[in-house]
């Protein structure tokens, strides 16, 4: 007999049977895998959940209700399609009903898997990203680069959730000093991107800051899909302010991710992105002012040595005018040795052209007892008798002289 008969039949003698969580919770987990057994189900899968021992868990839900699944390490590691699987897929799989007693939590222990097509959610995901990349929203030409010291950050996002926690802890850590604007927002839920839209508009039409963080933590598709808002994505993609992204975790991925100016994988990531740390910024500062000194250092030591070297070369007047005079000594005397030797040069040369043409004139001829007869009419030298017919007169110069006769 089970637990339950054994109830009814205390109940009805009329005595109070106490049991404790656990027997309970046997009765049922035996009673649900007795009954219940082996099972097909059909749903989209949500909150995909790999664990470091190869286990993962998941829920499977559909409009109606949701369930817990688990697919141990053996079976994923046997079945191909695990890899295809992500929130979001629809997928029919077959398993055992059982229930998790230190929880107290009914589940399906899966033992095959296999996707039937994208669910509803992810559909329409992958729709208007389509949607948003052909209308360039993605581009990356258009996307801002952040501010490298921000005087205010904004941040949008839920003000009690663990997001904004782990933002302002980096934040404090790294750079105490930047100013942090909280602007309170819905982060799941119906009306949450149409609050996101209010506030990325107000910030921008109010000039709130110099960067917005759109951030909020870990969920499932559900949970980030008003960050899948179209209406959020065009406000991200008209905002003057640079947007850095960091919705949920590094696995994660939304339509706001890909509009934003920076995608962070996480809210701390996102931190860390925006400011740089105060140690590393003072050390940055240090080297810059020593390069600055080193720069006007050498531009004082090479003005020094340019000032040197012109004061060098400037002279006292009167010493420029005695070194002038010196010098004008100087040339005079080189200039009177030069033109004495040029004198005494022609003088010879002169000397020798003289001896050549005395050696060459016919006077010297003429001294060896020679002598020129000239026609008396004009003057030319007779070369032949027959220039002087008998009776022409005609003249006949000697060395010391010239004498006239007639030609017979």
């Amino acid at each position: 007999m089970d637990l339950f008969s054994e109830l009814e039949k205390d109940t009805a003698d009329g005595e109070e049977i106490v049991i404790s969580v656990g027997h309970l919770t046997t009765a049922i987990k035996n009673l649900l895998e007795g009954e219940v057994g082996a099972v097909s189900v059909r749903g989209e899968i949500s909150n995909w959940r790999p664990a470091s021992s190869g286990h993962i868990y998941f829920s499977l839900k559909d409009t109606e209700a949701v369930i817990s699944a688990a697919l141990f390490r053996g079976q994923a590691m046997r079945n191909k399609r695990v890899s295809e699987m992500r929130d979001g897929v629809e997928v029919i799989l077959r398993g055992k009903i059982s229930v998790y007693p230190p929880r107290g939590t009914y589940q399906i222990i899966v033992e095959a898997i296999e996707p039937v097509g994208a669910g509803g959610l992810q559909a329409k995901f992958e729709a208007l990203k389509k949607k948003l990349q052909a209308e360039g929203l993605f581009a990356l030409e258009r996307k801002r680069p952040l501010p490298a010291f921000p005087q205010r950050i904004v941040v949008i996002t839920s003000p009690t959730g663990a997001a904004i926690r782990d933002v302002l802890s980096v934040l404090k850590r790294r750079f105490s000093g930047v100013n942090v604007l909280i602007v309170p927002c819905l982060v799941q839920g119906a009306e949450a991107a149409k609050d996101l839209v209010k506030a990325m508009r107000q910030v921008n039409e109010h000039k709130l800051g110099d960067v917005i963080l759109l951030t909020r933590g870990g969920g499932s598709l559900e949970d980030l899909w008003c960050f899948n808002d179209e209406a959020l994505a065009r406000a991200i993609f008209e905002s003057e302010i640079p947007v850095v992204s960091a919705v949920g975790h590094e696995v994660d991925f939304t339509i706001a991710d890909f509009v934003a100016d920076l995608r962070a994988a996480t809210p701390s990531a996102a931190a860390e992105l925006l400011v740089r740390e105060l140690d590393a910024m003072i050390e940055s500062l240090g080297e810059i002012q020593q390069r600055l000194e080193n720069a006007v250092r050498n531009e004082i030591d090479g003005a020094r040595l340019l000032l040197k070297s012109m004061v060098a070369g400037l002279k006292n007047p009167r010493d420029r005018i005695n070194d002038l005079r010196l010098r004008f000594d100087d040339w005079s005397e080189r200039l009177g040795t030069a033109i004495h030797r040029s004198v005494e040069r022609n003088g010879h040369l002169v000397t020798r052209l003289q001896l050549s043409l005395e050696a060459l004139s016919p006077l010297k001829v003429l001294e060896r007892g020679y002598s020129i007869a000239f026609d008396k009419e004009n003057g030319k030298a007779v070369r032949s008798v027959k220039e002087l017919p008998p009776g022409k007169r005609f003249a006949l110069r000697l060395h010391d002289g010239t004498i006239e006769a007639d030609s017979v």
